[in-house]
Formats: C-alpha cells, structure tokens, sequence
C-alpha cells in the first residue's frame, strides 16, 4: 500500500525511506528497485531521497544493512564446531535467499563506484565479524582454541569460504557437506594450527 504524502523531515522522513527501500527490495528485488518507486512508497519526493542518497546503490545499501540488522543470532551451544556450523548453516539459508539475489545485485551495481564498493566489501567483511569473534572468543575462553587463534581474519574464514562457494563458483545454496567440510577440513585444522612462534 502506498502511503499518503506527509510532511515529515530529518530523522523521521529518513526512517520512512529506509522502510519504503527494504519494501520495495522484499517486493521486487534489486532488479526492480528504483529510486521513484522508493520516493512513492514513502510518501515523499524524489529530491528528498536523492538529497540522503545520491543513487540507488547507496540507498540499496542502506536498506540492506537496515534489513538484516534485526537477524544477527550469535549460537552459543558450548562447542566451538556446533556453533560455527550453526553460523555457517544460517548464513547459507541468508545468501540463499531473496536477500542474497539483492547483496549479488548490490555488488554488481556497485562495481563502477569504488566508494560505494568499498562501502559494501566492508560491510560484507565486518558485518558478521564480530559475531565470529564472539564465537571464537567464547571457544578460547573454554580452552577449545589457543589465544593465538584469536584473530579477524582467522574468525572468518568460514564465512569468506561460504561467499565464495556463491560469488565465484556461482551456487545459488551450498550443501551441507560443503559447509561441514569448511569447518572440519579447513577451519578446525587451522585453529588447532595457530601457535606462536
């Protein structure tokens, strides 16, 4: 339903924007979304959405983040595997979906602005990344993994592996047995792995 024009300003208008975005990307996809249907769906102008984001890839973006704000679940099973299997199984289902079509749709529009794509690597590389700290963190803490283990980079290899079984073998879900492959084959062993010298 599209709402009637009000005259809201600051905050509010901005708020009203990012929920016409997130509709207009769950109703249509990224394909379809458009800076005039965003301005119509929140009951504003085309200059008003143009003033807070200059193209559809910032605004895209922004909706995006807004919309999977609310999903982060950090597991806490009590073992080190059975969570990151968890996080791996959950980021699965989330790349396999709709919102994943729009992240795929989002990185290829944003490939000819660079401060745009930085914006979205970033994004992709943090969002998440404390959560597999947390995870990471909880696992040392209980004498599953050495300090040493402890690092961004070595906490993410999970999910880095994940994008990269959608973004360049091109899969549209990821098997089971890929994702316990990537724990048990690549991220344990590695972990186990990290010393100092």
């Amino acid at each position: 339903m599209i709402e009637k024009p009000t005259r809201r300003r600051g905050a509010a208008l901005e708020q009203a924007i990012l929920a016409a975005a997130a509709t207009e990307l769950e109703a249509g996809g990224y394909a379809a979304f458009t800076m005039e249907r965003v301005a119509k769906r929140a009951g504003t102008n085309k200059n008003a959405v143009y003033r807070r984001w200059p193209n559809r890839v910032a605004l895209g973006l922004a909706a995006y983040r807004e919309m999977i704000a609310a999903e982060t679940c950090v597991p806490d099973t009590g073992e080190l595997r059975a969570d990151v299997l968890e996080m791996l199984r959950g980021a699965n289902r989330h790349l396999a979906s709709p919102y994943g079509e729009i992240v795929r749709g989002l990185l290829a529009d944003a490939a000819a602005r660079p401060e745009l794509m930085e914006q979205l690597r970033e994004r992709m590389a943090a969002g998440g990344g404390e959560d597999w700290l947390t995870v990471l963190g909880r696992a040392v803490a209980r004498g599953e993994a050495p300090p040493e283990s402890l690092h961004p980079r070595v906490a993410t290899v999970p999910i880095a592996l994940l994008r990269n079984e959608f973004v360049v073998r091109g899969s549209t879900t990821v098997p089971d047995s890929t994702l316990v492959e990537i724990v048990d084959e690549v991220f344990l062993p590695l972990i186990r792995g990290r010393t100092r010298p």
